[in-house]
């Protein structure tokens, strides 16, 4: 059973309530997202909030909206909201991006999500981890789409994927004039494939787009690798 909470150290999540527990891909993302140039922020499907409440620690101007479909999610982030530091620049609604978008007439500089992964996968039991989990509730496109009509001319769309979604992703988000401007690939080790695919997608031309990778674990289990505790150190305890 998953721990009821998770602390890092600036802020702490609880997790009784919602489907979708902290993981690597949220504090990948959360992370890595470009939170420069940026103030209102636009959170989809937040689950506990954390990638909300980690772009709160990393800019100190940025006011961020969080969305989730799910009741519990919403409860469970209100309080991990209420609970940090950031409490005043932090927002949670109880919508699906389509409903939400249809209905806010705020403009965001940055959209982020951690979307849906499966399609046509086997759905559990637990009707809030399918919500969670599968493109059904929120589709590739409806997600690209939607976010084009939250944000503002030069809006940033970034999300994090399985890396046998990326081009399938590119293809449909440059039909609505998003275009990659960064590309990070990661693999959980270095000699294995990559698995997760970080993209920030850009409503303005891009002069090129930046392209890396990252590996998790090159120096065996929980053997972080010197990039990727760059990456997250100012989150975990223990980095």
């Amino acid at each position: 059973m998953a721990n009821s909470y998770f602390k890092f150290k600036q802020f702490v999540v609880h997790q009784d309530k919602a489907a979708m527990k902290v993981g690597t891909d949220g504090v990948l993302l959360g992370a890595w997202v470009n939170v420069g140039n940026a103030v209102n922020f636009l959170d989809v499907g937040t689950g506990t909030g954390l990638i909300a409440l980690m772009l709160a620690q990393r800019n100190s101007n940025a006011c961020v909206t969080a969305i989730d479909i799910d009741k519990d999610a919403v409860s469970q982030a209100s309080d991990n909201f209420a609970f940090s530091d950031w409490t005043e620049r932090l927002k949670i609604v109880h919508n699906p991006l389509q409903e939400f978008a249809e209905n806010n007439m705020e403009k965001f500089d940055h959209v982020v999500c951690n979307p849906p992964f499966f399609n046509n996968a086997y759905k559990s039991v637990n009707h809030s981890r399918n919500l969670a989990r599968h493109t059904e509730s929120l589709s590739f496109e409806d997600l690209i789409a939607n976010a084009g009509r939250v944000s503002n001319s030069h809006g940033k769309l970034s999300v994090v994927l399985p890396f046998d979604a990326e081009r399938v992703f590119i293809e449909i988000a440059e039909k609505y004039s998003y275009t990659p401007s960064r590309i990070t690939r990661v693999r959980p080790t270095p000699h294995k494939d990559y698995v997760r695919t970080l993209i920030e997608l850009s409503k303005d031309a891009a002069d090129g787009i930046v392209t890396n990778e990252i590996v998790i674990e090159d120096k065996g289990r929980h053997g972080y690798s010197d990039d990727y505790i760059a990456l997250t150190k100012t989150f975990y305890l223990k980095m």
